[in-house]
């Protein structure tokens, strides 16, 4: 799946998120009944690891398993690169009648993180992806799309073209959506509502960087996640303990729309162009969708509009590195800091 990936620019959600210390044989504590169970499968265009605290074998493999089908029918029907996905059909149909639920509620949601994000993030930016992609494809020209061919394309770029009534989704003519900056961050929630609503009640899920996480580890400390250094991939900035919250980053690193042109491929909705305002943008927030959408809207907004919508929202924490390396916290992310 192209979630990720120079096709789909709206988020980068790299793999700079890793745990400290994780421990998945049993646990050496004084609770010896408690062991951590995990799997690890390629889904979604990444490595996705599930992984849960429990005392019964058999079933936390069969909690780990219908965690891994939940999040296989989200790729399957969010995937732009499936011909069979609902999400390709609206693209080429340009309406779909009777959607799957949870398309109608991402798309909706999605709406919500465009409106607060003054049009950061916008579902709606897939022909401007298209375009700079297709400059920097075979038989491409090789140089950046001129101000006019993205003036023109910009014009397909709107949430608010994008119409839900029920289950029916319809969009202006023209337009393509993308889900490449939320589908991950929810099919990752989505595994964790699958256990939880099998009875467990520490693991987490962690598909490509965006992570959630719930309880505790077996020795009942929380689950520690670093942050890893862009100038060294061995360092970490910064180790975050989380519990019953979700974790993700956007940022420019190394993957670009072109190597030639070193543009970033996480593109601004608003502007047409790529966005290099950061580095990176790291999220805490109750949900991976919003840790997800968030990190892209930050990302794209810079350090003074990207932490200033943040201060403004409940429950939502956040880490910019900027472009000289200067580290910004919002005013309640050190709570989650242990280093």
């Amino acid at each position: 799946m192209k979630y990720k990936t120079v096709a789909i620019a709206l988020i980068a959600i790299l793999t700079v998120l890793i745990m400290i210390d994780y421990m998945p044989e049993q646990s050496s504590y004084d609770n010896k009944e408690q062991e951590t169970y995990s799997q690890t499968r390629s889904l979604m265009d990444t490595t996705v690891t599930v992984s849960v605290v429990s005392s019964d074998q058999n079933h936390a493999q069969e909690t780990i398993e219908r965690a891994f089908e939940r999040m296989d029918f989200v790729d399957r029907t969010m995937n732009n690169y499936d011909n069979n996905s609902e999400i390709n059909l609206l693209n080429n149909e340009g309406s779909i009648y009777g959607a799957d639920r949870e398309l109608v509620y991402v798309v909706q949601r999605s709406g919500y993180y465009s409106r607060v994000s003054g049009g950061a993030f916008d579902i709606s930016i897939q022909p401007v992806l298209d375009l700079w992609a297709s400059k920097y494809s075979p038989g491409g020209t090789y140089q950046d799309p001129t101000p006019d061919e993205i003036n023109e394309t910009l014009e397909l770029v709107n949430h608010s073209s994008i119409i839900v009534k029920g289950n029916n989704i319809s969009l202006a003519p023209g337009m393509k959506i993308t889900l490449g900056g939320v589908a991950k961050g929810y099919a990752v929630d989505i595994a964790i509502e699958s256990l939880i609503k099998d009875g467990i009640t520490s693991g987490f899920v962690n598909a490509g960087g965006d992570g959630r996480y719930i309880g505790t580890r077996p020795d009942g400390t929380l689950w520690r996640v670093g942050l890893q250094n862009p100038d060294k991939s061995e360092d970490v900035i910064t180790i975050m303990e989380i519990r019953d919250a979700a974790v993700a980053t956007s940022g420019n690193y190394e993957r670009y729309f072109s190597d030639t042109a070193k543009a970033s491929h996480i593109a601004d909705p608003r502007t047409g162009y790529p966005s290099g305002n950061l580095i990176s943008a790291t999220v805490i927030a109750n949900t991976a969708m919003d840790a997800d959408a968030f990190a892209t809207a930050v990302f794209i907004l810079g350090e003074y509009d990207g932490m200033d919508m943040i201060e403004r929202l409940d429950n939502i924490e956040c880490l910019l590195i900027t472009n000289d390396k200067r580290i910004i916290r919002s005013s309640g992310f050190s709570a989650y800091e242990n280093y």
